[in-house]
C-alpha cells in the first residue's frame, strides 16, 4: 500500500479592507517540490507535480487572527477555498504597511493524516495603509519576468516554465528598482500597494511567489486564475478573468488611483484600455513594455492612436518608465 503524502495548506497573499476579509488558498498533499531544482528530468517532474496535485476536497479549515478571533471555511472539489466575509475592525491587526497576519489549520476530521508544520500555516492579507497615494496593478509574464509568450508556438514559454527553476529565472532589467520606487512613492514612505495579476494558473503560485521574493520585488497580493472546468464554454461577451480581477481591485478601493503595467504582447493593451475607459478618473498612467514582435506592436500603436483618456507609454526599457514616473511626481 502506498504511503500518503502529508497535508499542507497553501495560503495565497490576498487583499481586503478593515471590514472585508478576503482569503484564498488551497489544501493539497505536500509534493515536496524543490524550487531550486536542477536537471531537465527533475525539473519536468516538478512541473508535472505542480499540475497533478492531490487536492484535499471538502476539508474544513480554521482561520485564526490575533489571539482569539476565528473564522471557518471549507475547500471545494479542487481543494481551493475562498473566505469572503464582512467583518469589523481588521485594521488593529495590520502592521505599518497594512499587512494582516493570520494562521490556517485543518479541523479535527483531518487530524488522522500527517500534517506539515504542526498544522499551522501562516498567511497575510493586505489592507493598503492611509499613507498610500496610489496603487500599482501589474502583469507578471513578459512584464517583469521573460516568458516568451509571443514566441512561435509558445515554445519559449514551455522551456522557461518547465525546464528552468524559479531560482534561475531572472527579472527584466531594472524591474525590481521600478517597483520599489513606485511602492515608496514620491515621499519614500507611501507604501503604495503592488498587485501582481497574471493569467497564469494558481498551480504556479509558489513558483511565482518564490521568484518575486528571490529577486527582491515589493511584497504584494498575487492574483492568478483557475483552470476552466472541462467542457465549460465561455460566453461570447464574458470578460477575461484577469480583467474581472482588476475591476475587483478598483471597486475594493474606490478612493485609490492606479498605475497599470503590462506588456504589448498579449491581452494587456486591450484589457487596460477598457478598464481605463470604465474608470476614467482612476487610472494615472498605463505602461506597456515593448515586445519583440513587430505585428503586435503595430496593432498596439493603432489601438492607442487617438486615445486621450489616460496617458499611455510604450517603453523599451524600464528606465523609460522610471523617468516618466519621476517627471509626473509618482516617485
Amino acid at each position: 500500500m502506498f504511503r500518503k503524502d502529508p497535508l499542507q495548506i497553501i495560503v495565497f497573499q490576498t487583499y481586503g479592507t478593515a471590514n472585508h476579509l478576503y482569503l484564498r488558498g488551497r489544501a493539497i498533499e505536500d509534493e515536496t517540490i524543490n524550487l531550486e531544482q536542477k536537471g531537465a528530468f527533475k525539473l519536468l517532474f516538478n512541473a508535472w507535480k505542480r499540475f497533478e496535485t492531490d487536492e484535499i476536497k471538502h476539508a474544513k479549515l480554521r482561520v485564526k487572527i490575533g489571539d482569539d478571533r476565528f473564522y471557518y471555511v471549507t475547500t471545494d472539489n479542487r481543494g481551493y477555498f475562498l473566505l469572503d466575509e464582512r467583518v469589523n475592525d481588521l485594521n488593529k491587526y495590520a502592521n505599518v504597511e497594512g499587512w494582516v497576519k493570520f494562521e490556517f489549520s485543518y479541523e479535527e476530521e483531518q487530524l488522522t493524516r500527517t500534517i506539515q508544520a504542526e498544522n499551522r500555516f501562516p498567511g497575510e492579507m493586505l489592507i493598503p495603509c492611509a499613507n498610500a497615494k496610489f496603487g500599482v496593478i501589474t502583469d507578471i509574464d513578459d512584464t517583469i519576468l521573460h516568458t516568451g509568450l509571443t514566441s512561435i508556438l509558445k515554445w519559449r514559454v514551455l522551456i522557461n516554465t518547465l525546464l528552468t527553476s524559479a531560482g534561475k529565472r531572472l527579472p527584466l532589467e531594472d524591474a525590481p528598482e521600478l517597483y520599489h520606487l513606485l511602492h515608496q512613492g514620491k515621499t519614500r514612505h507611501e507604501a503604495n500597494p503592488i498587485f501582481y495579476v497574471s493569467h497564469s494558473p494558481w498551480n504556479l503560485y509558489r513558483y511565482l511567489e518564490y521568484f518575486l521574493k528571490k529577486n527582491n520585488f515589493p511584497k504584494g497580493p498575487i492574483i492568478l486564475r483557475n483552470f476552466p472546468k472541462p467542457f465549460s464554454k465561455k460566453s461570447k461577451n464574458e470578460k477575461p478573468q484577469k480583467q474581472k480581477e482588476i475591476i475587483g481591485i478598483l471597486k475594493t478601493y474606490p478612493k485609490l488611483k492606479f498605475i497599470l503595467i503590462g506588456d504589448s504582447g498579449e491581452h494587456d493593451p486591450y484589457i487596460y484600455k477598457e478598464v481605463a475607459e470604465a474608470f476614467p478618473d482612476r487610472i494615472l498612467a498605463i505602461y506597456l513594455r515593448h515586445v519583440n514582435h513587430s505585428k503586435k506592436m503595430i496593432k498596439v500603436a493603432e489601438l492607442y492612436k487617438n486615445y486621450n483618456t489616460t496617458e499611455v507609454l510604450l517603453v523599451e526599457s524600464t528606465q523609460q518608465a522610471i523617468s516618466h514616473a519621476r517627471n509626473h511626481g509618482f516617485i
